[in-house]
This record gives C-alpha cells, structure tokens and sequence, in this order.
C-alpha cells in the first residue's frame, strides 16, 4: 500500500486530500471518502487504509481547507469543532467532491468508470449532495445528517429537494439508536427516493448510533460497524462491477 497527500486546485484555493492505493499496476476501482465533522482526522485516514486493503485507491479530501490546513480535531470538543464546520456550504462541498473526483480520474492507478463517493455524518450529506450533481457511479452516505432538515447555527441547507436528480445508485445506512436521525426522517428519505424511482438502498442497523463505524468515538460498535462494511462492500462490489 502507498500513502501521498495530494494538493488539488479549487475556486477557493489548494486543497490537501490524503490517499491511498494498492501496490500493483493494475487499475483499481476507487473511492472518494468525505470527511465527518471533526476533519481529514486518524480515523478518516484509517478507513483509506481499511478500504485500500480491499483493493480500492482512495482519496481524502479535506472540506475544512478553506478555514486551515491540516486540520484534524477529537470527538469531545465541539467549541473547536464548529469554527469549521459552521462555514460548510454546499456549494464548498460540491466543489471539492468534483476536484477529489477529477483527481481520482486522472490518477493512472484508477479505473475512471469505477469510482464512488462514501460519507459519514457531515459527508453522509455531502455523498447525497454529490449523487444529485455529480457522474460517480456509486453513492454510499453513512449516517448523513441534514439530509431533509436545516440543522441550526450552520450554512449547510437540506438536499432532499434535489433527489429527482440522483441518476446513479445510493446506499443509505442509519443507526437505528441515532437521536439525531430520527426513524421518521429515515422513512421520509426512503420514500421520496421510492417515489422518484431511484436505485437506492436504505438500511438501518437496529443497535448503532450516530457515528456507529467510528471506532475512535464512544458510540462505536462493533457488530453494527461489521454488518455495515459488510453491506457496504456487497452493494459496492455488485454496483461498481463492470462499470
């Protein structure tokens, strides 16, 4: 496996994304990995790690770039969390998901067909976002919050209203203990999606909270953790083969 960290131009200036890749010539399929609320941090590196080890190149951009550089905050603090994560828009995030993806493409360890977006939490948001307005091939959103509803004291606004434009398959999974997502605003996501007709998955693990696959966060667990990846690289593998 090889590691780099990449700087990618954008309207708003560099941004550094951290990648990953399998030793070998041969290309690879990819995954574009978006961020939680708390940066390009240990454990987002880990799961380029994690998903490299089953044969993906990945790539990490950070959506904090354009409050500082290198930014990587814990899981206790939010008073140093929300400096960056209150400036978020979903025009910032749209355009660093489309650089992360041109730079994905251009990458000759990549098969450009293959790629996909996979986010937690703030980047649960941000895959739905990136499924409406971009030609990924796959969309995973981990526990993506602000989906339906305008969360307070943040830029971020909801992205339900753009599903009719979702044109490639999205798997969606929920933590069925996340008090953030409740099972209603869950059911309504699903149902506009069914009622669009998009190819969509929606999966609730029964005993995960909010941020359930994170094994740096107290709300970890482990078997919710192990049936989401599970899921997640079954519904990869049958979405992104033969693309």
């Amino acid at each position: 496996m090889t590691e780099t960290t990449l700087t990618l131009d954008t309207a708003d200036g560099h941004m550094h994304a951290f990648g990953t890749a399998p030793d070998g010539e041969r290309r690879a399929p990819a995954l574009l990995i978006i961020q939680e609320a708390f940066g390009v941090n240990a454990h987002i590196k880990n799961v380029c790690r994690r998903v490299t080890e089953h044969g993906y190149v990945a790539l990490a951009p950070e959506l904090f770039h354009r409050t500082g550089h290198g930014v990587e905050l814990g899981y206790t603090d939010m008073s140093l969390v929300m400096p960056h994560f209150s400036k978020l828009t979903n025009g910032g995030i749209l355009m660093d998901v489309q650089a992360g993806l041109a730079a994905l493409r251009a990458d000759p360890r990549v098969d450009p067909a293959r790629i996909a977006v996979v986010g937690f939490c703030v980047g649960g948001l941000a895959t739905f976002l990136a499924a409406e307005h971009t030609d990924a091939a796959a969309f995973v959103a981990f526990y993506g919050g602000g989906i339906l509803r305008a969360r307070p004291n943040i830029a971020l606004e909801p992205v339900i209203g753009d599903a009719a434009n979702i044109s490639r398959p999205i798997l969606l999974l929920f933590g069925g203990l996340d008090q953030s997502i409740p099972a209603e605003d869950v059911a309504a996501i699903d149902t506009t999606l069914t009622s669009l007709g998009k190819a969509h998955q929606t999966v609730t693990l029964p005993e995960g909270g909010h941020g359930f696959v994170c094994d740096d966060r107290a709300a970890f667990h482990q078997p919710s953790n192990d049936d989401a990846w599970r899921i997640t690289y079954e519904w990869l593998e049958a979405n992104l083969q033969g693309r």
